[in-house]
């Protein structure tokens, strides 16, 4: 059983692409998973890295900036090649127009008559779900609410990046590039796998309810029966016109037990304030305080790995907010040395995908 992750920086795609085939030895990989920056055009690389592992199953997206193990990149190429073993068996489905519609379906047919076994009844610690979705149409949360709704598989995965531009984002499946859309993966691997969830904040108690929400906007008018700045900005110890400077190490987090499932705010007209991803009307929220991303994604890693054995693998759905945190803090470089050990691909996120879309977090999946 063989994985690998490899990379390359070249900014011609035909270039970027022959490293990547030169450097993974794996003979005739079964799936590859990759990920590139916006400044590649998506017809073309979707197409000749298809081209380039011909008898793969192709899957990957756009980004904010991409991960391989030891390093954090921009402008690059990522790609993780699993053999045969590794893989098991795979069947991709694209879900087109999902602004309009983001009914899975027909995806979770197919699924079914492929696998021969109705979702409902599939083994959850031996099915996989991958979900890469267009990060600007705003379409995460119906889309994974349908999905937990009607499967006993766990979906994650990240929504794609455009380097920060928020114009137009891509997921790419078997050649083809596709805005506007999502790309399911359902695998039955050769080999286990795990999923962990990790994010560096603590609650610090303070509980907002969001009273009056504009959902299709992932916007939030009152906190409390008051405006959302004005009631945020108090919690925070913050002036209105400065809120939103602590929109990244104070973020909002929905609680259940002691972990937080974080919702970011991402900007302010001094009345209300807008999200990454939805909040509901009526939900509670705890203001969270940033802790030691390094440290802690260090630390759940390797209790994860002493729970689990040796990992093979390991796919890293990372938010981009986190990134921009670590960039600003000069610790790109260390964050990237906590996968040095580990076959690893990666990108920044518009948001990551698990028991629904939420923000801040990095969402890993485990190979045995």
């Amino acid at each position: 059983m063989d994985i690998q992750s490899v990379y390359s920086s070249k900014q011609s795609v035909n270039e970027a692409v022959i490293e990547l085939k030169e450097k993974i030895t794996i003979n005739e990989p079964r799936l590859v998973v990759f990920f590139a920056s916006s400044i590649y055009k998506p017809d073309e690389v979707a197409a000749e890295v298809k081209a380039a592992f011909s008898g793969a199953d192709v899957l990957g997206c756009s980004t904010a900036g991409e991960i391989v193990s030891g390093k954090m990149l921009t402008n690059s190429i990522v790609a993780m090649a699993f053999d045969k073993e590794a893989s098991g068996d795979v069947k991709i489905e694209v879900i087109e127009n999902i602004k309009e519609n983001s009914d899975p379906q027909k995806a979770l047919e197919s699924f079914e008559n492929h696998f021969g076994k109705k979702l409902s009844e599939m083994d959850y610690k031996k099915y996989l779900g991958l979900a890469l979705i267009d990060g600007c149409s705003f379409a995460e949360e119906a889309l994974m609410e349908k999905l937990g709704t009607k499967t006993n598989v766990f979906f994650v995965g990240g929504s794609a990046g455009d380097d920060l531009k928020f114009e137009k984002t891509y997921i790419y499946v078997n050649g083809k590039a596709y805005a506007n859309a999502a790309a399911l993966a359902l695998l039955k691997p050769g080999t286990k796998f795990d999923i962990l969830k990790t994010q560096s904040f603590k609650a610090l108690g303070k509980k907002l309810i969001a009273t009056k929400v504009n959902e299709a906007a992932r916007e939030i008018i009152e906190f409390n029966g008051k405006p959302a700045a004005e009631v945020y900005a108090e919690a925070v110890g913050k002036p209105v016109n400065e809120i939103e400077s602590v929109f990244m190490s104070r973020p909002l987090g929905v609680m259940i037990g002691d972990e937080p499932y974080v919702r970011s705010p991402q900007q302010s007209d001094s009345k209300t304030i807008k999200f990454y991803c939805n909040v509901a009307e009526g939900t509670e929220l705890t203001i969270l305080h940033s802790e030691d991303i390094i440290k802690d994604t260090r630390d759940d890693i390797s209790k994860k790995v002493r729970s689990f054995g040796r990992v093979s693998g390991l796919l890293n759905f990372n938010c981009i907010l986190r990134t921009l945190e670590l960039q600003n803090k000069n610790l790109t470089e260390e964050y990237g040395k906590v996968f040095e050990s580990i076959p690893t691909v990666g990108f920044s996120t518009y948001g990551e995908e698990y028991i629904g879309h939420i923000n801040q977090t990095s969402v890993i999946v485990l190979f045995q």
